[in-house]
């Protein structure tokens, strides 16, 4: 099966596979675990823009690109999310949010391909995946290193901070995506 794929859905399914192993990097205790999950979440990250680039730059893209590309975004974060909440460092809130936002989105987006639509992630989508990524990454950096000396905040305010800025962005990027694909999807079939 992987011989058949081309490079970009290959990056796609490492993303899927890494995920699991980020998420046990963040679970079991030993020196520097913050640390290695850091580096482990952060090239999985890389590889999510990498496939959709060259996927484009090479006309390489497929159905499963469509459908696995999302999942494997889905995959990671959730797996950060779980982490954090483990550790007092996101509220079982925005998981709510933004595991809501991913199933009806996921869903519209099954509905899109079986009707040969696609709808292009919008500039709010765009952001949220993002900030997902880069506060992920600065979560687990202060799980790892601490708060910088004199910062006033404790590392699970700032947490819960960031992810509700996450939180925001999905719902906001949710709406757009709903309004968009009223244009473009027949709910009728």
């Amino acid at each position: 099966m992987l011989k058949k794929m081309n490079l970009p859905n290959k990056l796609t399914l490492s993303r899927m596979i890494i995920a699991p192993i980020y998420l046990l990097l963040m679970l079991i205790d030993f020196k520097n675990h913050f640390l290695w999950a850091t580096i482990v979440f952060a090239l999985a990250s890389l590889t999510d823009f990498f496939d959709g680039k060259l996927a484009r730059k090479y006309d390489q893209i497929t159905v499963f690109g469509k459908l696995c590309d999302p999942v494997g975004d889905k995959m990671l974060f959730l797996a950060a999310l779980l982490a954090f909440l483990k550790y007092d460092m996101c509220s079982i809130w925005v998981i709510m949010i933004v595991m809501s936002r991913e199933f009806i989105i996921t869903s519209l987006r099954m509905v899109a391909i079986d009707q040969n639509v696609v709808i292009a992630a919008g500039i709010w989508g765009k952001a949220k995946t993002v900030c997902q990524m880069v506060f992920t990454v600065l979560i687990m950096l202060i799980m790892q290193f601490g708060v910088p000396e004199g910062f006033v905040l404790e590392a699970e305010t700032i947490s819960n901070i960031l992810m509700w800025i996450v939180a925001f962005l999905t719902v906001i990027s949710g709406i757009k995506y709903l309004i968009d694909s009223r244009k473009l999807i027949d709910f009728k079939k």
